[in-house]
Formats: C-alpha cells, structure tokens, sequence
C-alpha cells in the first residue's frame, strides 16, 4: 500500500482549498435556514468552521462537530429548503474529515435553492454556475482528484452529477 493519500483521503491542504470553496458555495443559503429556523446557529457555526478549517484555525475534530450540528439541524428543520440549506453547511464542515463532501455543499445549496419558494433570485443554476465561476485552480485540482459521480436522474444525485461534470469540463452549467 502506498504512503500517498487516496481519493477519499486527500491531504489535509488539499481538503483546506476544497473547505474554503465548500463553505463559501453554502453560505448562499444559509438565510433560507435561518429565515426558516430563527435562532437555530449551527449551519452557519458549520460554514464558519469550514472557512477557519480552511485558514488553519481549526481541528478536524472541531469540524466534525459542527458538521454533526448542522446535519442535526437538518434533520429538525420542518421545512425542505432549509433541511437542504443545513446540509450545504454540514458537508462544507465535513470537507475537513473527508474532501468528498465538497460537492455536497454546493449541490445541496443548489437544492435549497430550487426549493425556497422566497423568490429571492436565487436558483439553484445560479448556485451551480456560481460554484463553478468560483472554484480556484486548486478547488478544481482537489475535485478532479475526486472519484467521478455517476450519473443519476433525480434530485440531489442529479445535482451532484452535473456539478462535478461542469467542474470537471470546466464549463457553465
């Protein structure tokens, strides 16, 4: 067995670029929780963990908490949008354990996105493109590192699979 990391265990570093990304894509919908769910901080304590994991400023283990925190806080969330939204800013959290979870985060925001009815301007193409318009040459290094995505037809599956295929292409989605 070879000392490099595999696609699952990338470094550390490679999983700080893919968490400063991560948290930057689940921060667009962080409000539709927070509209949803006043008073509830863990999503937004799991996307601030993420960008400090990100900085140096955090352990793993810290992380992992708080990603544990805002998937809790999804799965209490009475509303669709903002369950999704939790889980954007749970897997940007993750990302720090595991670089796998990076599209996690912006293909559930997309998914929060398409299921606020706010009609705040926020579409989950808008959330796809700008994930894509954003992600630095070392974002896209980490995500090609990734196992790619198979193709799936419906929801969250198919977000994820079109993500990682623009990201990939480097194209719009």
């Amino acid at each position: 067995m070879s000392g490099e990391p595999g696609a699952l265990t990338l470094s550390e570093e490679a999983r700080r670029h893919a968490a400063g990304w991560a948290a930057d894509c689940a921060e667009l919908t962080v409000p539709i929780f927070e509209r949803c769910v006043p008073g509830d901080l863990r999503p937004g304590r799991a996307v601030q963990g993420a960008r400090w994991f990100a900085r140096g400023d955090l352990s793993i283990g810290e992380a992992r908490r708080r990603a544990a925190a805002a998937h809790a806080a999804a799965r209490e969330a009475s509303c669709p949008a903002a369950r999704a939204a939790a889980r954007a800013a749970g897997h940007a959290a993750a990302t720090a354990h595991m670089a796998s979870h990076a599209l996690g985060a912006p293909s559930y925001a997309a998914l929060a996105a398409r299921l606020s009815d706010e009609g705040r301007g926020l579409t989950a193409e808008a959330v796809c493109r700008w994930a894509v318009d954003h992600a630095s040459a070392d974002v896209l290094d980490v995500l090609r590192r990734l196992p790619m995505r198979r193709e799936c037809r419906h929801g969250i599956g198919r977000i994820i699979f079109d993500l990682d295929q623009a990201l990939r292409a480097g194209r719009p989605v």
